[in-house]
């Protein structure tokens, strides 16, 4: 695990030293608002915008190995950078260009996990927005800790209306209706 947050603090350095509007996600951003698991590659966001990605892509590349051949058309085509750290952890950089890319940045904050690694990770609402929207089953045996954790502290109004947003674009409604059956439970347990 220490390897996961050498890799995550090297890009974070990276990214400061560019000042690049970024934040980590998924199993690191879970362990800060949720409960601590393994998670065995680092995660994050870094907002380019539209057409600028290259100006991005590059650089990483030039500091980070890549993971895949052609690492660079990959992330033109699907928005995400796969690289290796220096001790051969994954790191997967999403390249952000979607208004809620932006705000989650934005809305993102530095927390410092032992020993001593401050990382910029994304809010609790914006993990539960990233995790929902996924879809996938290990980002909803996730969410349950994590609704545990910060029950009674998440902004529900900006939850839904940011989730809302990302499923019209996708046209799956199921996800929202899935985290509000979730969260129901959830407040079901203090009964």
């Amino acid at each position: 695990m220490i390897s996961v947050f050498n890799a995550a603090a090297d890009l974070e350095a990276f990214c400061a030293k560019n000042d690049w509007p970024h934040c980590f996600i998924g199993g690191l951003a879970a362990q800060r608002w949720g409960e601590p698991r393994f998670t065995k590659d680092a995660d994050a966001t870094i907002y380019t915008g539209f057409g600028k990605e290259e100006k991005f892509i590059q650089p990483l590349l030039r500091e980070f190995d890549a993971r895949i051949p052609d690492a660079a058309q990959f992330a033109i085509e699907k928005r995400i950078l796969l690289l290796f750290s220096s001790e051969s952890v994954g790191i997967d950089v999403a390249l952000g260009g979607l208004p809620f890319e932006k705000n989650m940045v934005e809305r993102a904050s530095p927390f410092t996990y032992p020993p001593e690694c401050t990382l910029t990770t994304c809010s609790a609402e914006d993990l539960v927005i990233t995790k929902a929207f996924s879809g996938r089953e290990r980002d909803w045996l996730d969410l349950e800790p994590i609704l545990i954790r910060q029950q009674g502290q998440l902004d529900w109004k900006l939850i839904e209306r940011e989730l809302k947003q990302l499923v019209k674009a996708i046209e799956s409604p199921d996800h929202l209706a899935r985290l509000r059956r979730l969260r129901e439970k959830v407040q079901n347990y203090d009964d």
